[in-house]
């Protein structure tokens, strides 16, 4: 019968139950080990990896940066004075690489543009130079001899300097506004090369050993500019042919439906520029070794306006192959809306 007497001791537990006590409290610890050992590695090994995910990302992150630091050292050393010195381009050919070949491309554009901005003004302070130095020495020399000085011819030769100056600030500060201005905006208004060259040609006044010989479409060949600068083109040409005709320029205005282009052709019968010479006369402040005396006129700005003026108008202006006389080709696009008219009325 078991023991139900509170006020009696318990019966004495036997010596195995206490070794089964002692056995299981054993292992109980032993296991409470284990578990702490398997933490403790765990947390270990945690922070193990995370060291190392962290070591290996700080390197991997740092080799590819470093030549985005190389680069960034590289610019920041960039001066106007060191323009030639280019960007280091990495060889994984990856998005850095692109970048740094980007640089490397804006800057030659922006080397190219400097030099020749320094280039422009260092030949146009020469230009300028020689009719003030020429005026002035004239001007010198008759009042240095101002009882023996014939005052018309010298007032006559200081206004031929002064119109040359004229003319010359005049085609810089053209340069300048077409250098500024954005060549690729659109053009702003319908113009008919045809009335165009008519009106252009009828008002000029060659020498009288010349004959201005021109050749129109019968009909309205419309392109899109400004009117003022076409014909500043078309001007600038004439000068150049009247300045080298022996006797006779030709101006011929055909349209090409084909190629949908308005083809000005300006030809004179002079002696015509060598082969070589075909793209530097459209460089400023180029002349010709036959050109460079005072007396034939010109800056040597006149061809490089036209071109200038062409390109803003998305043209082209080149020499054509000739066998004599300079025969300069001007092309520019003709308006859609004339291109149909045209196409329809030739083919009614």
């Amino acid at each position: 019968m078991p023991w139900t007497d509170p006020q009696e001791s318990p019966p004495m537990r036997s010596h195995f139950d206490a070794e089964n006590d002692v056995a299981i409290i054993h292992s109980i610890g032993i296991y409470q080990a284990r578990l702490n050992a398997i933490m403790w590695s765990m947390a270990g090994g945690t922070l193990g990896i995370t060291l190392l995910i962290g070591a290996s990302t700080w390197f991997a992150v740092g080799r590819v940066l470093r030549p985005v630091e190389a680069i960034r050292s590289e610019f920041a050393e960039l001066s106007a004075r060191h323009l030639d010195r280019r960007v280091p381009v990495p060889r994984a050919g990856n998005e850095i690489a692109r970048l740094a070949e980007t640089m490397n491309s804006t800057l030659d554009r922006l080397q190219t543009a400097v030099t020749q901005q320094r280039r422009f003004v260092a030949d146009a302070s020469h230009e300028l130079r020689t009719p003030l130095a020429c005026l002035r020495t004239e001007l010198e020399l008759a009042l240095h001899r101002a009882e023996e000085t014939d005052w018309p011819q010298v007032v006559h030769d200081a206004h031929e300097d002064t119109k040359r100056l004229q003319d010359l600030t005049e085609d810089l500060l053209l340069l300048a506004r077409l250098d500024a201005s954005h060549t690729g905006r659109q053009p702003e208004r319908a113009v008919d090369l045809t009335d165009l060259v008519r009106d252009e040609t009828a008002r000029r006044r060659p020498p009288r050993h010349i004959t201005l010989d021109v050749h129109t479409e019968s009909g309205p060949v419309i392109v899109q500019g400004q009117p003022m600068l076409l014909a500043r083109v078309l001007g600038n040409l004439l000068d150049n042919a009247e300045r080298h005709a022996a006797g006779t320029i030709t101006v011929r205005l055909t349209h090409e439906p084909d190629n949908r282009e308005a083809v000005l052709d300006v030809q004179d019968d002079g002696p015509g520029i060598p082969a070589e010479d075909h793209q530097r006369v459209f460089e400023r402040f180029t002349r010709l070794d036959d050109a460079r005396t005072r007396d034939a006129g010109g800056s040597g700005l006149g061809l490089a306006i036209a071109h200038h003026i062409t390109t803003a108008h998305h043209g082209s202006l080149t020499i054509t192959p000739s066998d004599h006389g300079a025969h300069f080709t001007l092309r520019l696009p003709v308006q859609d809306t004339f291109l149909r008219a045209f196409v329809s009325v030739r083919g009614s």
